[in-house]
């Protein structure tokens, strides 16, 4: 496997741990308080699947690879960070704009989560594939 793929493989698994996490634990819950209504009953899969491919792809194409060639992960924190806080800004103030059942503690506890969440998986997937190639 290339070292690239290695790279999107570690990415997405430290991703989708975390938010398996976050959303189980805290956010499910607070969109359910707010917008229980209009949620499915179950997630649909397929959906999620796709944009978890698509939002690491896109991570590991403008900010990881980058910044493991570079040798630099802090600049995989930053700059993922920066990227989630586009990403899930973009979500959030959309659906704040749009949307009557959004509040602004659902916009604040997103976006933040979406700017952790992407800072520190973009640098963990740096930091493991470099470690584990130290290894081999």
């Amino acid at each position: 496997m290339s070292v690239a793929l290695w790279l999107f493989v570690i990415t997405i698994v430290v991703f989708l741990v975390l938010d398996a996490l976050m959303l189980t634990r805290v956010l499910a819950p607070m969109f359910e308080n707010h917008i229980g209504e209009i949620m499915r009953p179950q997630p649909f899969y397929g959906a999620a699947a796709l944009f978890y491919v698509a939002y690491i792809a896109g991570l590991v194409w403008l900010v990881s690879w980058p910044a493991f060639v570079a040798g630099a992960p802090h600049d995989a924190l930053v700059k993922g960070a920066v990227l989630g806080a586009l990403a899930y800004g973009t979500y959030e103030f959309t659906n704040m704009a749009t949307l009557k059942l959004w509040t602004w503690k659902m916009v604040a506890l997103d976006l933040a989560w979406g700017t952790v969440l992407t800072g520190v998986s973009a640098w963990a997937g740096v930091t493991i594939l470099r470690l584990a190639l130290r290894m081999v």
